[in-house]
């Protein structure tokens, strides 16, 4: 196998990210594009930072297990298969999956701090940036977080408020000027859906043939 280009997408909480990774993935087959996940490498819950209030903040760089992120990373650039457990975010209504990640010719990164570490930013071949307004981003993130993750009205806007905000402003949004592509999702991500997607399917065809496992 070629060495496997490596796509980096970040963009604030609520832009977008993984409905536009799920679209992109959408008919191209597991062994052709792999994606790793900040989401899967959260720090246990009560090993997390705690604010004045007593509320655990997610958003911050340490939050993340940075050198196991790394490490796979690494390990599926050279070749290796990487097994991990997923991280359901305290969710008690949901069961966590053993996760197996292939090497493939593409590898997708995406979460907040990819282009803020600074061992991951030298290793992406094309930064992607969504963008979205902060009035969506907090409604997509109130959607989501009652949704998906069970969590109280009130806890979710304290954490926008409080951690999520100030992390954007500080570790994801000043990185938006070094992006190769600034994707806009106020509305709608098709165009840039588009564009990226178009250029996957380019790469994947000058690697070849599928990968072998």
């Amino acid at each position: 196998m070629t060495h496997p280009f490596l796509i980096g997408i970040t963009g604030g909480s609520g832009s977008g990210k993984t409905t536009f990774i799920r679209q992109l993935r959408q008919g191209l087959p597991d062994d052709r594009v792999c994606l790793l996940s900040m989401d899967d490498y959260y720090v246990p819950r009560d090993l997390q930072e705690k604010d004045e209030r007593g509320v655990h903040n997610f958003d911050r760089p340490a939050s993340i297990h940075r050198k196991e992120f790394v490490r796979d990373l690494k390990l599926l650039l050279a070749g290796q298969t990487v097994q991990r457990q997923e991280y359901v975010f305290n969710n008690e209504l949901a069961e966590a999956r053993q996760l197996t990640f292939h090497p493939a010719p593409v590898i997708i990164v995406e979460g907040l701090f990819v282009f803020h570490y600074k061992e991951v930013w030298k290793l992406l071949d094309l930064k992607l940036f969504l963008h979205a307004k902060d009035n969506l981003k907090v409604v997509r993130r109130i959607k989501r977080d009652r949704l998906e993750r069970n969590y109280p009205l009130d806890d979710v806007l304290y954490r926008y408020e409080h951690h999520v905000l100030p992390a954007y402003e500080k570790y994801v949004h000043p990185h938006m000027q070094r992006a190769d592509l600034v994707v806009n999702n106020n509305t709608d991500f098709n165009m840039g859906l588009a564009v990226i997607r178009a250029f996957v399917d380019q790469k994947l065809a000058s690697a070849g043939s599928p990968v072998q496992r």
